[in-house]
């Protein structure tokens, strides 16, 4: 009895479809014409990376199927490779177009600490006019404390495009009194 128990375990085991995520590093996977795609390079988390030669391609495990004896995804190394290319495209475009805007901003913030602009504080106080620029630092003239020295990093464009100094009044005019 107990043999056929694990003749009928084993028939069931045989029987019972190999996982996707079995892949091990330098399996050769098939594309649906029966080519090489690439190679497994890791496989992790449900996302087997196969390396076609031209990108390092994450491929959900369970797209991949044990054929006879072959690893196989429905797709050809031509499609994998051309929408692998498609997306590192849209990455760079998206990373030229972040850099663009960064450098966009970088400028209106240079323009605007110019000496004769006013400035605003963080929570929307006038701290004065910028009267001197002294290599990384603004000098703004207060009214109240007369002249305010800060790092040119401490200046802002808010949504209205105005010059803010990134504090309240109250604490750069305690700052300044020394206190």
């Amino acid at each position: 009895m107990n043999f056929a128990k694990f003749a009928l375990l084993a028939t069931a085991i045989a029987a019972t479809p190999i996982v996707a995520h079995a892949q091990d590093a330098g399996t050769t996977i098939y594309g649906n014409d029966d080519a090489p795609i690439g190679t497994v390079e890791s496989n992790a988390d449900g996302i087997v990376t196969v390396d076609t030669g031209a990108h390092k391609a994450p491929l959900p495990a369970n797209l991949l199927a044990n054929q006879e004896g072959k690893w196989t995804v429905n797709a050809t190394k031509a499609q994998i490779d051309g929408m692998m290319a498609q997306q590192v495209a849209q990455q760079q475009a998206a990373a030229e177009a972040q850099a663009a805007a960064e450098a966009e901003a970088a400028a209106k913030l240079d323009a605007a600490i110019a000496v004769g602009n006013p400035v605003i504080t963080a929570d929307a106080q006038p701290l004065g006019t910028i009267s001197e620029l002294i290599d990384a630092n603004v000098v703004v003239t207060n009214e109240e404390v007369g002249l305010v020295t800060l790092p040119r990093d401490f200046f802002a464009l808010d949504a209205q495009d105005q010059l803010v100094a990134r504090a309240n009044l109250a604490d750069i005019l305690a700052a300044v009194q020394g206190g």
